[in-house]
């Protein structure tokens, strides 16, 4: 038997995460570690015994997946920060190999990824943003990774599907029994055009376990992990402990103090274990290397950023509400009186002051159009 086959056998019978089965394979190789399972007494090797490998490599290929391991151009080198690392729940290690469905390099897209991941039970605001950060990421060149369940995870993924950059979805359960079952019209959207990770084997069903096995391998794939809902108990909250673990980037967007899904965001925040980001300038600032100059979001200019020197200060004494003789406005800007009178004339025509009946200046009502010094208009306070 060669040692893909022996990979896949032994990933099709050993549950995920386990680091001793990874560790033997890396020192005695696949089909040697294969083959004494086999020998072996207990429940495992009886479910080895019970495996026909053709007919995992025919179920394979029925469901038009692929199996990729370690030294495929198409695996993800970054995951091999899981051999070794910290346990999560008693589970840790590299994968043995990967189910994989779609055209695209998993590699590639895991290199630049960004993982968002979140509550089930999201709220609206929470999709708005999972799926705002989706498209945004996607449009500036980087895939979102997430899990594919009900809430952030599937607002994250079509957010990236409107995008340009494709999405990766890494599921707990084989890649031909698509769950939640209601997202198999999503799973066939990413599939054609991004892709579907499994560790599982075609025929396997998500159990607790798989999810938080699953979870180590979206933090892997991604240098940074946003965390965008999250009750206090919440499966995300593990995909954030893993990326910690794993030296990852950590990030997370604030919600209203009064919903439940904001504790945990809240609390990673307020202990320094995230990073607060309002939007994608901020996640993609936070991931951009080192001496590349940062993303910022423009600034808004108003008319009012042309006023320096005597015309700033004496606008600036013009009072909200109310109006004030040219005496006084002199008096608070510091200025004399007929500089006062012959700089609120030239704010009078750039439509930043007025002049009432009594004699007194103010400022125009809300909505009227300013002019600036570049002829351009802006619509005042």
């Amino acid at each position: 038997m060669d040692e893909r086959l022996a990979r896949m056998c032994l990933a099709a019978v050993v549950e995920p995460g386990k680091p001793a089965t990874v560790e033997a394979v890396g020192a005695l190789g696949a089909a040697d570690v294969w083959a004494g399972l086999l020998r072996r007494e207990g429940p495992v090797a009886a479910r080895a015994r019970r495996l026909k490998p053709d007919e995992l490599l025919a179920r394979t290929k029925a469901a038009q997946l692929r199996f990729v391991v370690p030294g495929d151009i198409d695996w993800p080198p970054a995951l091999a920060d899981l051999a070794g690392c910290e346990q999560v729940n008693d589970l840790s290690g590299e994968p043995l190999g990967l189910w994989v469905r779609g055209s695209g390099d998993l590699a590639a897209l895991s290199f630049s990824a960004v993982a968002v991941v979140g509550s089930r039970a999201s709220t609206a605001y929470g999709d708005t943003v999972a799926a705002d950060l989706g498209a945004e990421l996607s449009e500036a060149g980087r895939s979102v990774v997430s899990g594919g369940a009900y809430g952030i995870d599937a607002a994250a993924h079509r957010g990236c599907l409107a995008g340009r950059t494709p999405t990766v979805c890494v599921l707990a359960g084989g890649l031909d029994r698509p769950y939640p079952p209601g997202h198999r019209p999503l799973f066939d959207r990413i599939a054609e055009h991004g892709l579907l990770v499994s560790e599982l084997a075609p025929g396997e069903h998500p159990t607790r376990v798989r999810f938080l096995a699953r979870n180590r391998l979206i933090a892997a794939l991604a240098p940074g992990t946003v965390l965008v809902e999250a009750a206090a108990r919440s499966g995300a909250r593990n995909t954030v402990t893993w990326a910690n673990v794993l030296g990852r980037v950590v990030m997370a967007v604030p919600g209203p103090v009064t919903s439940a899904t904001s504790v945990t965001p809240h609390r990673l925040v307020r202990e320094a274990e995230a990073v607060l980001v309002r939007s994608s300038a901020d996640v993609l600032e936070l991931l951009s290397p080192l001496g590349r100059a940062s993303p910022r979001m423009p600034r808004e200019r108003r008319p009012t950023d042309d006023l320096v020197g005597d015309d700033l200060r004496l606008y600036e004494s013009v009072p909200g509400r109310g109006s004030l003789p040219a005496g006084e406005l002199a008096l608070r800007a510091g200025i004399t009186v007929p500089r006062c009178l012959a700089l609120l004339d030239q704010l009078a025509e750039r439509g930043f002051v007025a002049q009432n009946l009594l004699g007194e200046w103010h400022l125009p009502p809300r909505g009227v159009q300013r002019v600036r010094g570049d002829g351009s208009s802006s619509a005042t306070r």
